[in-house]
């Protein structure tokens, strides 16, 4: 199992597959092709694996998602700095995440266990609800989960934060964000779109092929200004804070 709160290698290449969703043979032919870093080999030869390589393998999963074949997926990946956090890897699935509509998912209670290395409780699917990671069905052994953001809920199961809490923030991101994207929508309409794109892209299925073609071109890079502007200001946040705590 994983060490909450450290960064140490601490899976076997089982607890990895579980976790990851996928198979050991799935890993070590990653391993092979480069698109995983090596383990850490711990007494007897064991090889250890940490935090890093569970979001590169969701990074990977994101990828395939997009139809992108192995080979696309190793340059995408190969361009990557290799001592890439967790975090960071994180960031680069939730950009690319952006490309593709939602396709939510069905899965078992037994395969969410898998997923977090551990059998969860009523509080942990409560807490992945308030996420919105997952849904109820009327089986109380299946969800609907959102693939996007599981990885990140399961992350923060053993994190010490009060449901509330996740609930509070969760409002405050949500409503943020659709002010964010009601700002830069009515943006795109009036200021890059405009008057003149409207008599330049003909009528009726011509313009909403057009419009849809240029929203299409310019989400990811809205969605990348955005991950970029509050990571500045987080850090901005972050350096006041821990300045008044030396103080």
């Amino acid at each position: 199992m994983t060490i909450p709160g450290t960064e140490e290698p601490t899976l076997t290449v089982d607890e990895l597959a579980a976790r990851a969703g996928v198979t050991v043979r799935t890993i070590r032919f990653y391993g092979t092709r480069g698109l995983l870093p090596p383990p850490v080999i711990g007494p007897r030869r064991v090889g250890h694996y940490g935090p890093e390589h569970l979001s590169r393998l969701a990074l990977i999963e994101q990828l395939q998602r997009h139809g992108m074949t192995l080979s696309a997926i190793e340059r995408y990946l190969s361009q990557l700095p290799r001592d890439l956090s967790e975090d960071d890897l994180a960031i680069h699935r939730a950009l690319v995440a952006s490309w593709g509509p939602d396709a939510p998912e069905e899965a078992s209670r037994e395969q969410l266990d898998r997923r977090a290395g551990r059998e969860l409780t009523e509080g942990d699917i409560d807490r992945l609800a308030a996420l919105e990671a997952l849904e109820r069905t009327d089986d109380p052994d299946r969800f609907r989960i959102d693939p996007k953001v599981l990885h990140l809920g399961l992350r923060l199961l053993d994190m010490p934060i009060e449901l509330e809490t996740i609930r509070t923030a969760h409002a405050v991101v949500s409503e943020h964000t659709r002010s964010a994207a009601r700002e830069l929508s009515r943006l795109f309409r009036d200021e890059v779109w405009g008057p003149e794109r409207e008599h330049e892209s003909g009528s009726g299925p011509e313009r909403m092929r057009a419009k849809k073609s240029l929203s299409a071109h310019m989400q990811p890079l809205v969605v990348e200004a955005l991950v970029i502007a509050f990571q500045r200001s987080m850090k901005h946040e972050l350096r006041a804070w821990y300045g008044q705590d030396a103080d």
